[in-house]
């Protein structure tokens, strides 16, 4: 898995903007407020995308043990991420879940590390410190670092709500922008096909698919032109679909279990 690296120092390592600042500062104070922490690295990932996990660390030496993680699968984050649950090695010298993760740390002097996840709204965030010595110890509860992990987990939950936010208010924008504009090529579309509305849109939305533009866009055009160089095309398609109807009614007829209605014979 590929892995975007941002330090905590650095001006042209900042410049992704405020999510990458934020995540880095909170890497930053995460080894500051952890007794006995050498480093620490904070990741972010989401339901939706896991191909790419940003990731911030203190030292340019702790990117190398995050990334193995990724191409191993295996580690105190992937196994975080995994359970949910605070994840921990007391002694890398000693430990045997993680080989290819235990030895890129004891070949970075690392001896100890702890892993707290923190999951908001599909996003997961991630807290590593690291320790040059054995023992380093950081669970949930009432500590600095796990306070710090939860303030940072709920605002970057409630950062994506409001881009959400945003972004559903700029689509009904353009919506309503582009609404009269669907309507008026809608009754173009009636006049030329001497259809209903709902015709008139489905030919309308055909002709987008069929011609690869957007229906904004070929309403657009639709209007400036009042349709002329396209009645043909236009009425091609309302044929289309007239006898694709008919084509349904018929299979519909002659489906099992259904019988023609019988002739009316001569009274008398």
């Amino acid at each position: 898995m590929p892995i975007r690296t941002l330090f905590a120092t650095g001006a042209s390592d900042l410049d992704e903007g405020t999510h990458a600042r934020s995540l880095a500062h909170l890497a930053e104070q995460a080894a500051w407020c952890t007794p006995g922490s050498c480093g620490a690295a904070a990741t972010v990932s989401t339901d939706e995308d896991t191909a790419e996990a940003p990731v911030a660390v203190t030292h340019p030496d702790l990117s190398a043990l995050v990334n193995v993680q990724w191409e191993s699968g295996e580690g105190p984050i992937p196994t975080a991420l995994d359970s949910g649950r605070a994840t921990g090695a007391d002694d890398l010298l000693h430990e045997d879940r993680w080989p290819e993760y235990r030895a890129e740390a004891l070949q970075a002097g690392v001896r100890s590390s702890a892993t707290l996840p923190y999951r908001r709204d599909g996003i997961t965030l991630t807290i590593t410190v690291y320790g040059f010595r054995p023992g380093l110890k950081v669970e949930k509860g009432c500590t600095a670092t796990d306070v710090l992990g939860e303030l940072a987990a709920t605002g970057l939950a409630r950062e994506r709500r409001y881009r959400e936010a945003l972004a559903e208010v700029d689509q009904l924008d353009t919506a309503l922008r582009t609404r009269p504009v669907v309507d008026q090529a809608c009754g173009i579309l009636m006049y030329v096909l001497g259809c209903d509305p709902d015709t008139a849109f489905d030919t309308l939305r055909r002709l987008s698919q069929r011609t690869n533009r957007k229906l904004s866009d070929l309403a657009g055009a639709l209007v400036r032109t009042r349709g002329h160089g396209m009645e043909a095309e236009l009425r091609c398609l309302g044929d289309q679909r007239r006898d694709s109807g008919r084509a349904g009614g018929a299979r519909d007829a002659a489906a099992p279990g259904r019988t023609a209605a019988p002739d009316a014979g001569p009274e008398g």
